[in-house]
């Protein structure tokens, strides 16, 4: 078991931009504890942040398969469907996007991520929709709230015309 001091140092030099010390520290720990999902997705997380997301790719995947929960979870699932999307890989990233959706249905960064490989795929409707249901929802702009209604009702009704 590694100890809690090593990954709270990682954590430290990431958030300190230190991230190539972070990401390096992380790596030692993946290899060294191969079967933490908590290391792993903290590793694929470094990868991230130092633009490499090919290589986060497989620290995310094996974080979800060794059972990552809560928060991590949420957080490795978000990831890895932007991590797909910017590979170019949409079906991989829209399936993880609905996974994250389907186990965490009120994050909204987790939709506005999937709205844009939604974009990417060319279902510009359904990216739209889940768009504007996020801003009527989520916004407390005072002009944004007076439309909540009308934004949420034309969400799915933009190619509608009415005479």
């Amino acid at each position: 078991m590694y100890t809690k001091h090593e990954m709270e140092k990682a954590i430290q030099l990431r958030e300190e931009g230190h991230l190539i010390e972070s990401n390096e520290l992380l790596i030692q720990l993946a290899k060294e504890h191969h079967g933490d999902p908590v290391i792993n997705y903290q590793c694929a997380w470094s990868y991230d942040v130092l633009g490499e997301e090919r290589e986060a790719v497989p620290y995310y995947e094996k974080a979800i398969s060794l059972g990552l929960e809560g928060e991590d979870l949420e957080g490795a699932l978000l990831g890895l469907g932007s991590t797909y999307r910017t590979l170019g890989e949409y079906e991989k990233s829209r399936r993880t996007f609905l996974k994250g959706i389907e186990l965490f249905p009120h994050n909204h960064a987790i939709r506005v991520f999937y709205a844009m490989t939604l974009f990417n795929l060319k279902d510009h409707n359904q990216a739209m929709e889940i768009l504007l249901k996020s801003i009527a929802e989520t916004s407390n702009d005072p002009q944004l709230v007076s439309y909540k209604r009308a934004i949420e009702f034309y969400s799915d009704k933009l190619d509608q015309v009415w005479d």
